[in-house]
């Protein structure tokens, strides 16, 4: 909770970048108690650096029940695009929700985010139908895990 305002600036201005509009009442109060909404339920919230202390991305698993984790607040700062950080993020998600015993990762997203879609589907996420999107999202993906 000690980089919450960090966190918070850093999705909700690649989220202005993009013409997406943040949602601190619904779809981003969890950000208001990470440790609550993450580590507590079980889930994972990591974020990136570089050598200075200057946060590069986030990626947050959310679980929502036993079986499934969503995966939330996946951004990262313009300059730290292209350096494979957005795949490592994904794998070390992946990870985790594997020990974790998740069977399925799901996640939304917005067809603007053109270059995350393209990673979630390169690591197997396939488009699924969902009863609600959040406001900003209109696409669904999931990915089964299976070892």
């Amino acid at each position: 909770n000690a980089d919450r305002d960090r966190i918070t600036a850093l999705v909700f201005g690649v989220l202005a970048e993009y013409g997406l509009r943040p949602d601190a009442e619904t779809t981003d109060a969890d950000l208001r108690d990470i440790e609550g909404n993450y580590f507590a339920r079980g889930g994972l919230f990591e974020v990136v650096e570089d050598g200075r202390g200057q946060l590069l991305g986030t990626c947050g698993l959310y679980p929502l029940d036993a079986e499934t984790c969503e995966l939330r607040k996946m951004y990262l700062a313009p300059e730290a695009r292209g350096l494979g950080l957005g795949k490592r993020l994904l794998e070390r998600a992946v990870e985790y929700a594997r020990r974790a015993g998740f069977k399925t990762i799901v996640l939304e997203t917005a067809s603007v985010l053109e270059d995350a879609i393209r990673l979630y589907t390169r690591f197997g996420f396939a488009p699924v139908e969902s009863d609600h999107l959040a406001a900003r999202c209109d696409q669904a993906y999931a990915l089964k895990l299976s070892d």
